[in-house]
């Protein structure tokens, strides 16, 4: 009796310790990158987009409906995002600034969270196509098979094509890439030059984002009974170009279905520094010319094309995004989990004859963030100005994880409590224009502020020895009361002189003297 007592007592203590556990276990994290996308999304108000996976995802969630990036190229708003604090402050103003270099002692979020208790893996692009850093990950850069073998290590998913005619066309041009640079080392090993769109009538699961949306539910499978919780950074590579998809995603966008740019022209007034050269788009293979935003636009027929391949990627990630939510409910953990699908940066579509991102444009800057909570059933739609660096510290309080006092954005729960909260008066975003880039061969920085109704930016002179701004070069205002597209830079306008030198003096004051009243 006394040892059935002894028995008795022990596996009640041991399931009452499990109850406790369970109840006191942090929820998961799903970190969803999604390249390269802009706000076109069904629950972003755009009918002619087919996302119907992310739709419903975001029916019950936190959609924010008004978030900028801090700066509209990958690696900087990457490591923006990823610790918590602006570029200025990373300084990581460009592609080829890697931030682990820039500073060694940084924690990322990933690295943050593992630090509270949770086991952390990455699969795909987090941080910048060939940044993965490792020191941040407890299972680092996952790669679905036959991806992670040595023949593949050099290259990354955009540099993939599916039929033979795409294939002869990287083939050769790696093979002239490596005469002309013999012993160099090759972006992406010199793989990633191809056509800019394929269509091929080909299954789904050879295309790498859904094979790494398989490899992440397979990881799941291998880590969901651990004591620690997890975080997940799944990074898809699509919309970024090539537009590489299915057939059956491209038959979604019949030819003439999809609505032209809606500002196809580079603003009127505008200075010389702001435009993009559009040579991502360059450096693939074209059937016309791709010049700058300056010269004529592309034929109506191609921007069609361009613009119907993108839509088809996004629907492409779409469905991936459908896999996986639907993984984590039959696996009995989407209540459990927090998802945040987000976009490093938009990218032009057409809009002031760009293809590409890289400018201070809003179409550059704006970006979907979606958050679904723990728990959460509700969705909203939230106004309020926001920004991707405020995501770091609203994954902190929607976990209880202490924040930092170095961060630098601002926790978004209180609008998650109170959509319609008085919030920020204004967000940040900013963009390093190098020599080769500008038109006139001049290197500047330029700083964005966006208020409710305003756009205002300021661009200097930029040492990049120094690493310093100069003097002051050139500025852009545009009224999105009016001009919702920024056809027209009306800075120089004379009657709007007070009201430029109110925002500059806003500027000046940056992100600091932006905080919301109300903030945690």
């Amino acid at each position: 009796m006394r040892i059935l007592l002894i028995c008795m007592f022990l596996f009640f203590t041991a399931c009452n310790q499990k109850n406790i556990e369970s109840q006191t276990k942090k929820p998961n994290i799903i970190f969803l990158s999604i390249d390269d996308l802009r706000p076109d999304l069904g629950a972003y108000g755009n009918k002619e987009i087919k996302t119907p996976n992310i739709d419903l995802l975001a029916s019950s969630s936190s959609v924010m409906l008004n978030t900028h990036s801090q700066a509209a190229v990958c690696a900087t708003s990457r490591a923006s995002t990823l610790l918590g604090y602006r570029p200025d402050s990373t300084r990581v103003w460009h592609l080829g600034d890697k931030f682990r270099e820039i500073n060694p002692d940084a924690v990322t979020m990933p690295q943050y969270f593992s630090k509270a208790g949770y086991y952390t893996v990455n699969i795909g692009k987090i941080f910048h196509n060939y940044m993965p850093d490792s020191i941040s990950w407890d299972e680092p850069d996952l790669r679905p098979y036959p991806y992670n073998t040595e023949a593949h290590h050099k290259r990354d998913a955009e540099t993939y094509w599916y039929t033979k005619e795409a294939q002869v066309i990287q083939e050769k041009t790696r093979d002239s890439l490596k005469r002309v640079r013999k012993g160099k080392k090759l972006y992406g090993d010199g793989w990633n030059h191809g056509p800019a769109i394929e269509i091929a009538d080909l299954p789904d699961s050879i295309y790498y984002d859904v094979m790494q949306t398989e490899l992440a539910l397979e990881t799941i499978d291998r880590i969901k009974d651990k004591k620690e919780p997890f975080f997940i950074g799944l990074g898809y590579f699509r919309p970024h170009l090539p537009f590489v998809v299915p057939k059956k995603y491209w038959d979604m966008y019949p030819e003439g279905s999809v609505s032209p740019a809606a500002n196809p022209k580079l603003p009127e007034n505008v200075p010389v520094m702001a435009a993009n050269s559009n040579y991502e788009l360059r450096s693939y293979h074209n059937p016309y010319k791709i010049g700058r935003p300056e010269d004529k636009p592309l034929p109506e027929s191609y921007a069609d094309s361009l613009k119907r391949g993108y839509y088809a990627s996004v629907s492409l990630i779409d469905a991936c995004v459908g896999e996986l939510v639907k993984g984590l409910k039959e696996r009995g953990l989407y209540d459990d989990t927090i998802i945040v699908l987000w976009g490093d940066h938009g990218w032009k579509l057409g809009d002031h004859n760009g293809w590409g991102k890289q400018t201070n444009f809003v179409v550059d800057t704006q970006v979907p963030l979606i958050i679904k909570s723990a728990n959460q059933t509700k969705g909203m739609r939230i106004e309020a100005l926001s920004e991707l660096v405020d995501i770091f510290p609203t994954l902190c309080d929607l976990t209880g994880v202490a924040k930092a006092d170095y961060f630098q954005g601002s926790s978004l729960i209180p609008l998650f409590e109170n959509p319609n909260l008085e919030w920020k008066e204004a967000v940040f975003s900013q963009f390093r224009r190098r020599p080769r880039i500008s038109k006139d061969g001049k290197e500047y920085m330029g700083y964005s502020m966006q208020t409710k109704q305003y756009h205002y930016i300021e661009w200097y002179h930029w040492d990049n020895v120094k690493k310093e701004k100069g003097d002051f070069a050139a500025s852009e205002l545009y009224n999105h009361s009016i001009d919702p597209h920024e056809t027209i830079n009306v800075a120089n306008d004379p009657k709007n002189s007070d009201l430029v030198k109110t925002l500059s003096e806003q500027l000046a004051k940056g992100w600091r003297g932006a905080l919301p009243k109300h903030s945690l």
